[in-house]
Protein backbone atom coordinates (compact mmCIF):
# COMPACT_ATOMS: atom_id res chain seq x y z
CA UNK A 1 0.00 0.00 0.00
CA UNK A 2 2.72 2.38 0.70
CA UNK A 3 4.20 1.68 -2.60
CA UNK A 4 1.61 2.80 -4.41
CA UNK A 5 1.06 5.84 -2.78
CA UNK A 6 4.80 6.24 -3.38
CA UNK A 7 4.26 5.61 -7.12
CA UNK A 8 1.10 7.33 -7.80
CA UNK A 9 2.96 10.26 -5.86
CA UNK A 10 5.66 10.32 -7.78
CA UNK A 11 3.36 10.22 -11.43
CA UNK A 12 1.87 12.80 -10.09
CA UNK A 13 4.90 14.87 -9.53
CA UNK A 14 6.51 13.78 -13.18
CA UNK A 15 3.18 14.89 -14.62
CA UNK A 16 3.25 18.40 -12.90
CA UNK A 17 6.98 19.04 -14.24
CA UNK A 18 6.21 18.08 -17.61
CA UNK A 19 3.37 20.82 -17.60
CA UNK A 20 5.12 23.49 -16.25
CA UNK A 21 8.00 22.83 -18.80
CA UNK A 22 6.03 22.73 -22.04
CA UNK A 23 4.24 26.00 -20.16
CA UNK A 24 7.64 27.66 -20.07
CA UNK A 25 8.62 26.55 -23.93
CA UNK A 26 5.52 28.09 -24.77
CA UNK A 27 6.61 31.20 -23.28
CA UNK A 28 9.68 31.43 -24.16
CA UNK A 29 8.88 30.70 -27.77
CA UNK A 30 6.28 33.29 -27.65
CA UNK A 31 9.00 35.88 -26.34
CA UNK A 32 11.24 34.83 -29.10
CA UNK A 33 8.79 35.58 -31.63
CA UNK A 34 8.29 38.85 -30.39
CA UNK A 35 11.93 39.46 -30.46
CA UNK A 36 12.40 38.24 -33.27
CA UNK A 37 9.84 40.29 -34.92
CA UNK A 38 11.04 43.94 -33.34
CA UNK A 39 14.37 43.00 -34.72
CA UNK A 40 12.77 42.28 -38.09
CA UNK A 41 10.93 45.44 -38.05
CA UNK A 42 14.14 47.30 -36.60
CA UNK A 43 16.77 46.04 -39.33
CA UNK A 44 14.13 46.26 -42.26
CA UNK A 45 15.03 49.83 -43.33
CA UNK A 46 18.86 49.34 -42.48
CA UNK A 47 18.53 46.52 -45.14
CA UNK A 48 16.75 48.32 -47.78
CA UNK A 49 19.09 50.74 -48.14
CA UNK A 50 22.39 48.68 -48.11
CA UNK A 51 21.08 46.35 -50.34
CA UNK A 52 19.82 49.23 -52.67
CA UNK A 53 23.48 50.83 -52.35
CA UNK A 54 25.44 47.53 -52.71
CA UNK A 55 27.21 47.14 -56.21
CA UNK A 56 26.84 44.07 -58.15
CA UNK A 57 25.92 43.43 -61.67
CA UNK A 58 22.04 42.40 -61.17
CA UNK A 59 20.05 46.08 -59.24
CA UNK A 60 18.82 45.31 -56.23
CA UNK A 61 14.89 47.57 -56.59
CA UNK A 62 13.51 47.30 -53.97
CA UNK A 63 11.52 50.78 -53.84
CA UNK A 64 9.62 50.13 -57.08
CA UNK A 65 9.81 46.40 -57.54
CA UNK A 66 7.13 44.14 -58.94
CA UNK A 67 7.23 41.24 -56.60
CA UNK A 68 9.25 41.98 -53.03
CA UNK A 69 9.28 39.62 -49.81
CA UNK A 70 10.87 39.29 -46.60
CA UNK A 71 13.00 36.19 -46.12
CA UNK A 72 13.58 36.97 -42.48
CA UNK A 73 16.24 37.15 -40.00
CA UNK A 74 18.57 33.78 -40.66
CA UNK A 75 21.59 32.70 -38.26
CA UNK A 76 24.38 29.88 -38.84
CA UNK A 77 26.06 28.95 -35.70
CA UNK A 78 29.24 28.36 -36.87
CA UNK A 79 30.94 27.05 -33.64
CA UNK A 80 30.24 27.72 -29.83
CA UNK A 81 31.44 31.08 -30.01
CA UNK A 82 30.45 32.59 -33.25
CA UNK A 83 26.93 32.85 -34.85
CA UNK A 84 26.70 34.83 -38.10
CA UNK A 85 23.31 36.44 -39.00
CA UNK A 86 21.50 37.60 -42.11
CA UNK A 87 18.67 39.09 -43.29
CA UNK A 88 17.62 38.41 -46.60
CA UNK A 89 15.53 40.35 -49.37
CA UNK A 90 13.85 39.41 -52.56
CA UNK A 91 13.25 41.71 -55.46
CA UNK A 92 12.35 40.87 -58.79
CA UNK A 93 14.14 37.49 -58.01
CA UNK A 94 17.22 39.11 -57.11
CA UNK A 95 18.52 38.11 -53.64
CA UNK A 96 20.27 40.27 -51.16
CA UNK A 97 21.64 38.94 -47.65
CA UNK A 98 21.94 41.73 -44.91
CA UNK A 99 24.67 41.43 -42.22
CA UNK A 100 23.16 43.62 -39.60
CA UNK A 101 26.72 43.29 -37.33
CA UNK A 102 28.56 44.52 -40.31
CA UNK A 103 26.38 46.13 -41.87
CA UNK A 104 26.91 44.88 -45.26
CA UNK A 105 25.23 43.04 -48.00
CA UNK A 106 25.71 41.10 -50.89
CA UNK A 107 23.74 40.62 -53.68
CA UNK A 108 22.95 36.94 -55.55
CA UNK A 109 20.22 36.82 -58.67
CA UNK A 110 19.72 32.82 -57.43
CA UNK A 111 21.15 30.81 -54.15
CA UNK A 112 23.97 29.78 -56.09
CA UNK A 113 25.15 33.03 -56.30
CA UNK A 114 25.06 34.14 -52.76
CA UNK A 115 27.98 34.52 -51.16
CA UNK A 116 28.76 34.00 -47.38
CA UNK A 117 29.50 36.69 -45.08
Amino acid sequence: MNFQRIAIGLFVLLVAALGVAFYIDWRMAVQLRTVKAFVEGYVLAEAVAACEKAKSTTPFKWNGGKQTAVIGLNSVKLNKDTVIASYTLVADSVYCDYDPIKKKANIGSNFLEREAF
